[in-house]
């Protein structure tokens, strides 16, 4: 992996981590119900549940890559128009105000299982992963070093942001809660979608046409 494709690879990441969604509130709402350290080993959690299924996403698809090129390429199709409906979605989506709702004091393996169970409990994030990654990881000669440079990418984006999250606190429910902000934040995370699978659809168009 080149420099250039790390350093993309860790803001598409960051502008994906910042989207509001359940993983966010949960780590919100731990940290004002018990603190900043249950809201960071929620953090901790849900980047355990996102490093699983970015190994599962990167070892399933090395070997399609090398053995089923042409299933590859279908599996390529599919993860670029799914990111591109989402990036779309995102961006005709409503603003609405989240409300965050307190929670009873957890124990720190319940802080954690809450952010693992809610990262694995997602089905579609598998498939996100897999349309997401091929637009930076050339997985057909992915090495050992490249899957290490990803997972500490995925720990300081997406562990940085919910981090940053548990952090603000205090402030983020009156953040969350305008409108205006969340159509912000939707828009660039649904941007960052629509420009990773467009990239990914040109790669199956220039291997194709422009051979």
């Amino acid at each position: 992996m080149t420099f250039q494709r790390l350093i993309s690879l860790f803001f598409a990441m960051v502008l994906l981590a910042a989207l509001p969604s359940t993983s966010v509130l949960t780590v919100v709402a731990r940290s004002l119900s018990a603190g900043f350290w249950h809201g960071g080993v929620t953090a901790l959690g849900i980047v355990t549940g996102d490093i699983v299924f970015i190994l599962f996403a990167v070892y399933g698809l090395a070997i399609l890559a090398t053995k089923l090129v042409s299933v590859f390429v279908v599996i390529k199709c599919v993860g670029s128009a799914y990111l591109i409906t989402l990036g779309v979605t995102l961006w005709r989506a409503n603003a609405t105000a989240i409300k965050i709702n307190g929670v009873e004091k957890p124990s720190w393996i319940s802080s954690f299982l809450t952010g693992l169970l809610i990262t694995l409990g997602d089905q579609k994030a598998v498939l996100f992963y897999i349309g997401f990654l091929p637009a930076f990881v050339d997985l057909a000669n992915l090495t050992v070093t490249d899957t290490g440079l990803i997972i500490a990418i995925a720990i300081g984006a997406v562990g940085g942001v919910k981090l940053a999250y548990a952090y603000m606190a205090g402030q983020a429910q009156r953040l969350l809660q305008r409108p205006k902000v969340h159509t912000l934040i939707n828009r660039a995370a649904g941007s960052a979608m629509i420009l990773t699978g467009s990239y990914l659809a040109s790669t199956v168009v220039n291997s194709y046409f422009f051979r």
